[in-house]
């Protein structure tokens, strides 16, 4: 079953020109739109499928500065307020609540780690708190355990996975863009080695600018225009249960699982970087990439089967612009949750919460996360051909920052002061030690 999505309605005629195109209407995409379109240019936003119906809508919603890189951390602290922006702009509930974060732990280790992370980022002036045993138990009361320590993050919060790319998307319209949904990106048209057009399957649009927002697809579009992006996806399995436990705390991590409450009540429930491992064309030629990744998740990462590689996503195969892509053969992926996760998870949250224990599930999911070797997205407009900027590899945490993300994007194609530095999401940082060459991959 997918994941709960908005659905709403787009445009439906091509535009011969625009200032802009973006590929892809996940977080990203509909958020680089949406403040292009905000800032007056006429923009078109492109969805193969529907608008946030990937990893966009099947994640678990948090919105967090808390134990964040520090390369992401400024980009976090201001999508934080980006999101509160949008919304009143936008005058919708994109679901985004400052209701705090709430990590738990027995393990000192762990605790550790999270003090130092706290020590650096209160030098940030980043609000995290860390809890004494007799704090985290009694913040922790609902799971009727003693904690050894916890972490309080109060003003980080979630917004709503199935409404926000959706709601965004009418704020693009909105602002004067054009947004389509079943209109897959073929390939670029490039004059004197810059952007000039996009190509899609409803045809051409003259533009000097694009974007490629495009999640796990992003890699194969770009070894298509020979730029080596080195991208690979695990696939995730979620389940929500129906509305009905009361006195829990709106978001909690555990090692053994996390929950967050939802929209209409029900709570998301997820073990955090358990996962399958399905191959992939793409995945098998960038493994080298990726092994230290691997080497330090080999615990919670189980193998997978064919669902990825029948998708196409991670195709190393060429196409033709005028015939049908991998794009238009998988319009969307929604690949089948692992029955063993979802079981896992279930019975971990029943343990972990008692007021869970006699609601029944009321969806399952699972979605492709595709991530960078290090863990922290590409987003950049010095890849190699003038006019296109590449925003992937979001890794896993990329819902909260999207409205961060995209107004980087935008600044990138405007050629305006960048809110945040932008040296730490180039792509060329894979082209040095441990990574290989990138052009290689």
């Amino acid at each position: 079953m997918p994941a709960p999505l908005l659905d709403i309605e787009t445009q439906t005629d091509l535009p011969e020109h625009a200032d802009c195109v973006i590929i892809g209407g996940g977080i990203v995409g509909v958020s680089a739109a949406y403040w292009l379109a905000r800032a007056g240019q006429s923009v078109v936003l492109l969805e193969k499928g529907r608008i946030g119906a990937e990893q966009s809508s099947r994640n678990w919603g948090w919105c967090r500065q808390q134990n964040r890189d520090a390369r992401e951390l400024p980009l976090s602290t201001r999508s934080l307020a980006l999101w509160e922006e949008m919304s009143a702009d936008i005058g919708a509930d994109l679901g985004f609540r400052r209701c705090g974060l709430l990590y738990l732990s027995n393990d000192s280790e762990e605790i550790e780690g999270w003090a130092n992370w706290g020590r650096f980022a209160r030098g940030e002036g980043i609000d995290t708190r860390m809890l004494t045993p007799d704090e985290a138990s009694e913040r922790g009361a609902a799971t009727g355990l003693l904690w050894q320590g916890g972490v309080w993050s109060p003003s980080d919060g979630v917004a709503d996975p199935s409404r926000a790319a959706p709601l965004i998307a009418r704020g693009i319209i909105a602002h004067g863009g054009t947004v389509l949904q079943g209109c897959a990106a073929r390939g670029l048209e490039t004059e004197a080695g810059a952007v000039s057009a996009v190509i899609t399957e409803r045809g051409t649009i003259k533009t000097r600018a694009a974007v490629m927002a495009g999640g796990a697809w992003a890699g194969s579009f770009m070894r298509r225009h020979g730029i080596g992006f080195p991208q690979a996806a695990v696939r995730s399995s979620i389940l929500s249960v129906a509305p009905g436990a009361t006195g829990l705390p709106p978001a909690l991590h555990t090692n053994a699982v996390s929950i967050t409450r939802r929209g209409d009540g029900a709570h998301t429930l997820a073990v955090s970087g358990l996962a399958n491992l399905d191959p992939t064309p793409g995945a098998i030629a960038g493994v080298r990439h990726f092994l230290p990744m691997f080497a330090k998740r080999w615990r919670v990462l189980r193998p997978g089967g064919a669902q990825a590689w029948r998708a196409g996503f991670e195709t190393c195969k060429t196409w033709d612009f005028d015939d049908e892509t991998p794009m238009e053969r998988c319009r969307i992926l929604d690949p089948r949750p692992s029955q063993a996760l979802v079981k896992l998870t279930l019975k971990r949250a029943r343990t972990l919460l008692p007021a869970l224990r006699k609601l029944p599930i009321q969806a399952q999911w699972a979605g492709y996360i595709d991530s960078t070797p290090d863990g922290v997205p590409v987003i950049d407009a010095d890849i190699g051909t003038p006019g296109l900027v590449l925003a992937a590899g979001l890794s896993g945490h990329g819902f909260g920052i999207g409205p961060g993300v995209g107004h980087l994007v935008a600044d990138m194609v405007l050629g305006r002061t960048p809110i945040t530095e932008t040296e730490q999401y180039r792509l060329s940082r894979f082209g040095k030690g441990q990574w290989g060459k990138v052009a290689d991959f």
